[in-house]
């Protein structure tokens, strides 16, 4: 009679694995969007997705061609006809400002990618690694961070006749990640010595799966804000550099209305319904992108989550945030509950 000692497999442990990893990592993701959850992300998300549907569905939302000129009404106010009213040349002020969002949405998502991509890169990798290879991308942050971005793009645009939004895009981006990669690197060096990122190195795991799975969901918050911080800039960039006259006017954004609202005279005779609408478009997304920053600091910053939760608390029992006094229960109703 002979016995068979070979180790007999074990496919269960194997297959139990993976969907424990997969639910694992999941659920980490899920904790790392709840910043968006509160309800300052959501407005400015809602915001946010307002423009960014207006910019894609611009060629149907449009009344007009941006460039289509009625003689028969010049500068004309707000009606039924032109909503926002018409320009010197009897140009639609609403259909360029809806041309116009698509201009400044991409170029502000283009740049706070690219952005955001290298300074995930160089900022992780430098927080996580030691030594002259930690010590050379920060220096390489250093000298980015020192370079002015508005005078770079000048120089770029006069290279070109007529430049791209992509080139601006690039410029933007590639003059803007040096912050983000700064706070990263210093967030993933107090990273690097946690007990989880060690047991994950003690067992063995590549560098990628480290960074990937252990180190970036915990950063999202942090890239985020940066992403978010990022579209800010470079829209404020792009209308900028619109407005003072770098990006030719024939390419249709907010800033270029502006231009064209002020060499016109529109500021001086008080022809609001030409300046006004842009500005407010501009306003709209900064106060959409600030809400969405406010909530990622509101789920970064304990205290402050602290305060919100207890904040809205208060709100649902009915009491003042503000009053600086504490609410007591009348004695008649602490006599019935005793």
């Amino acid at each position: 009679m002979t016995t068979d000692l070979r180790p007999a497999p074990a496919p269960e442990l194997r297959t139990g694995r993976a969907p424990r990893a997969r639910a694992t990592t999941s659920r980490r993701l899920g904790s790392a969007f709840a910043m968006f959850r509160n309800r300052k992300s959501i407005t400015g998300l809602a915001i946010l997705g307002f423009f960014v549907l207006v910019a894609i569905l611009a060629d149907v939302l449009a009344p007009y061609p941006p460039t289509q000129v009625d003689n028969t009404a010049r500068f004309q106010p707000p009606s039924a006809e032109h909503w926002l009213g018409t320009t010197h040349l009897g140009e639609d002020v609403l259909s360029q400002v809806i041309h116009g969002t698509r201009g400044v949405v991409v170029v502000g998502f283009l740049a706070a990618i690219m952005a955001t991509a290298i300074a995930v890169v160089v900022g992780v990798v430098a927080g996580y690694l030691r030594g002259w290879r930690s010590e050379s991308l920060s220096a390489l942050t250093n000298v980015f961070l020192v370079i002015p971005g508005l005078p770079l793009i000048i120089i770029v645009a006069s290279m070109f006749e007529n430049p791209p939004l992509v080139v601006i895009a690039a410029v933007l981006g590639l003059t803007g990640w040096a912050w983000g990669a700064r706070v990263l690197r210093a967030q993933t060096m107090s990273l690097r010595n946690r007990d989880f990122i060690q047991a994950a190195r003690a067992n063995g795991e590549p560098l990628r799966r480290i960074i990937g799975n252990e180190m970036l969901p915990n950063l999202m918050a942090l890239i985020a804000a940066s992403f978010v911080g990022t579209v800010t800039a470079a829209i404020l960039g792009l209308t900028t550099l619109s407005y003072i006259g770098v990006i030719p006017v024939n390419t249709y954004n907010w800033g270029t209305i502006l231009n064209w609202a002020g060499a016109q005279g529109a500021f001086r005779q008080n022809q609001w319904w030409w300046f006004l609408p842009p500005g407010l478009c501009i306003a709209a997304i900064g106060v959409a992108l600030s809400l969405i920053n406010f909530g990622i600091d509101e789920y970064v910053n304990p205290r402050l989550r602290s305060a919100g939760e207890r904040a809205r608390a208060m709100k649902r029992r009915g009491l003042d945030v503000n009053d600086p006094v504490t609410a007591v229960r009348p004695a008649t109703q602490t006599q019935e509950t005793a």
